[in-house]
């Protein structure tokens, strides 16, 4: 499957409009590929689901479409955010290269030059559909396509997910011979819940929400001959979503669901803005302990004790992995576990790392972290610049893919939720961002020029 996905790109691109190859190139991929595994290919990195489909993208844009990709954004932020981004690891391996003791006897190897240029190739190919979406879906009408394509493929997707609920995750096992996970996971509340062909049940759940937060879009502003059909669409998908047993995803559905009925689609741009910038600073807030968890804690077990246990784990998992991040603040401990936290004496890890930011900040530092945070950030920030700015009207695709970035990023402080589809979003955002700043700039320019009396031959003051 990974080597025919290459000709299936080459299909889409040939036979669909750029907008919809690209989207269905990454987001076909990231539902049907194996996951967890890749081809080991020597000299180039690892070629898996997230790294074929934006290269064989790539390749049909500037040899077939002979079209270039921009990938320098207009903002100087921007640029040097994307500098820090992909060069990072340089710093990374040269402030990384002692071998680290484990326990037991045993060492951790020390980072190598070839480290960082692997690393540097794979956060090029991770911002590959940034900057590819930043291109081709900035427009209103290529975010309705997404949010099209994400409800198309959450009705076909929940077919194997029911079936799992029902008989256990199995598809994977079935089609590709192997199951990606810990099965002990994928049993909640009596039940199961589905894997498919992601990595694991969370990855599965918040591709349900973005398809169910979709329909609801879709039902909210469609016509209404198709509002029944739509609403029938929305109570289903909102339905599997529940099945898929996770409480964060619910959470985020039972927040965003009657924003996007009810708000006004601004407001929705601005409330996505907002949760990007606490997302941004919430190491910062973790740091100085002005996040409050014992709270939190507390009132999660008014709701669940097993939840609230799971979540207290978790956070005393994340001060340890804070305190060791801090001993190398700004460029991180690189690969090989470097980061995490071991036995001294069995050489047994004792820590566990499951949010994508701390995962972020202990494998680069800071500088990683705000390079990588900041880039997905910088769309929804200039997005709601625009929208206090010029309070004009604005797509409600446009607002509905700006809240779907901002679920995705709150739901990477729990979980390592950064998949191509995420990048993706956040690029056409960016592209649609852009796009206003440059018209708003047109605008302030005409209205200069405007202002000099051809007759008078002077500006009039």
């Amino acid at each position: 499957m990974l080597l025919i996905w290459p000709l299936v790109v080459a299909v889409l691109w040939r036979r669909l409009p750029p907008d919809r190859a690209l989207i269905w190139s990454i987001l076909g991929a990231y539902l049907i590929l194996p996951p967890v595994i890749a081809l080991d290919l020597p000299v180039v990195p690892d070629l898996g689901k997230d790294s074929i489909p934006p290269l064989m993208a790539a390749v049909m844009v500037l040899f077939v479409r002979r079209e270039t990709i921009p990938i320098l954004p207009d903002s100087w932020i921007g640029r040097g955010l994307l500098v820090i981004f992909v060069l990072s690891p340089f710093a990374t391996v040269l402030t990384n290269g002692e071998p680290l003791p484990k326990g037991a006897g045993e060492m951790i190897q020390g980072m190598r030059i070839y480290d960082s240029a692997a690393a540097v190739i794979n956060q090029g190919i991770a911002v590959l559909p940034y900057f590819l979406a930043r291109r081709y879906l900035g427009t209103p009408e290529a975010m309705r396509a997404i949010l099209a394509a994400l409800v198309a493929a959450g009705l076909a997707y929940s077919v194997p997910m029911l079936i799992e609920t029902r008989l256990s995750p199995q598809m994977n096992v079935w089609v590709y011979g192997y199951f990606q996970h810990d099965f002990f996971q994928t049993i909640r509340f009596g039940g199961y819940r589905p894997v498919v062909f992601l990595p694991h049940g969370l990855w599965v759940a918040f591709f349900a929400l973005m398809a169910a937060l979709s329909a609801v879009t879709l039902f909210r502003v469609g016509p209404s001959d198709r509002r029944p059909r739509q609403f029938a669409v929305m109570l289903y998908l909102l339905a599997v979503l529940v099945l898929c047993k996770s409480a964060g995803p619910l959470v985020y559905a039972l927040g965003l669901s009657p924003l996007i009925l009810f708000a006004p689609r601004h407001w929705q741009v601005v409330m996505a803005a907002l949760l990007a910038g606490i997302v941004i600073t919430y190491p910062l807030l973790r740091g100085a302990h002005l996040v409050p968890l014992n709270q939190i804690i507390a009132f999660a077990e008014h709701l669940s004790p097993d939840r609230a246990y799971s979540f207290a784990f978790r956070v005393r998992n994340e001060e340890a992995l804070l305190d060791r991040a801090a001993l190398k603040a700004w460029f991180g401990w690189g690969g090989y576990g470097r980061n995490l936290i071991y036995d001294p004496v069995t050489g047994a890890g004792t820590s566990i790392a499951d949010g994508a930011w701390i995962i972020t900040l202990g494998i680069y530092g800071w500088l990683g972290y705000l390079a990588q945070f900041g880039l997905l950030v910088l769309p929804l920030l200039l997005m709601g610049r625009e929208m206090l700015s010029r309070r004009s009207a604005v797509s409600p695709w446009v607002a509905a893919v700006c809240l779907l970035v901002a679920a995705n990023l709150v739901d990477m402080l729990p979980n390592a939720t950064l998949v191509p589809l995420t990048w993706m979003m956040a690029g056409a955002v960016l592209g649609h961002a852009e796009g206003l700043a440059r018209a708003r700039r047109a605008a302030r320019a005409a209205a200069v020029r405007a202002r000099w009396h051809p007759k008078a031959g002077r500006t009039v003051l």
